[in-house]
């Protein structure tokens, strides 16, 4: 979609192919990490906390990211399993807001993705507790290098608790930043087995 064109015009029925068109543009667009989204959680209490992480894959079948779930919002997920997104990409001034359920990607995905990442990666997967308290930087670094010296000689076996998971939207927000503060909006909303939209005051 050219940085001109208006949400006015967008068809109704396809929020997907829009945020991939946004989302290929914000790749080619931002200086560093255009895959990188806000993701917020909340406690079974509704105490919400919210953080960076990457988008790893997006379509119709929903949002995918993965974690440690033994971190703060790994166990949130667990026990809260509905989660808000954010993309805010500046040099574009466009954002989009998603709203759904949590599901977690099946084992063979998980492992296939994990096997993907640079191998410095999955072992400071292996070494660190996250989200637990640690009594110095010292101590993650001689993890690291132990995880290092046992996976020497093989490949880093994927963490049980390094999980994927998907957001599956109910909502997706589309917002263009515009001069005088006369932004657009398109809201999504699932209906049935597609999708309802309309244009938002901003």
């Amino acid at each position: 979609m050219d940085a001109e064109q208006s949400l006015d015009t967008i068809p109704h029925g396809d929020p997907f192919a829009l945020f991939g068109t946004w989302f290929a543009e914000a790749r080619e667009a931002e200086p560093s990490d255009g895959n990188a989204m806000a993701l917020a959680t909340a406690t079974p209490s509704a105490i919400p906390s919210v953080r960076m992480v990457l988008l790893k894959g997006h379509g119709p079948e929903g949002f995918t990211f993965y974690t440690n779930s033994h971190s703060r919002k790994g166990e949130e997920i667990l026990a809260n399993p509905n989660a808000a997104l954010l993309f805010h990409w500046k040099s574009l001034r466009r954002q989009v807001r998603i709203e759904g359920a949590l599901v977690p990607v099946d084992a063979a995905t998980a492992d296939a993705y994990f096997a993907s990442r640079a191998r410095e990666s999955q072992l400071g997967a292996v070494a660190s507790d996250q989200s637990a308290p640690l009594d110095a930087r010292g101590t993650f670094v001689q993890r690291y290098e132990e995880a290092e010296a046992h996976y020497a000689d093989r490949a880093v076996e994927r963490p049980p608790h390094w999980l994927g998971f998907r957001v599956i939207p109910d909502v997706i927000e589309f917002w263009c930043d515009r001069p005088f503060r006369l932004h657009e909006r398109r809201r999504f909303v699932r209906d049935g087995d597609g999708w309802a939209s309309t244009l938002l005051y901003p």
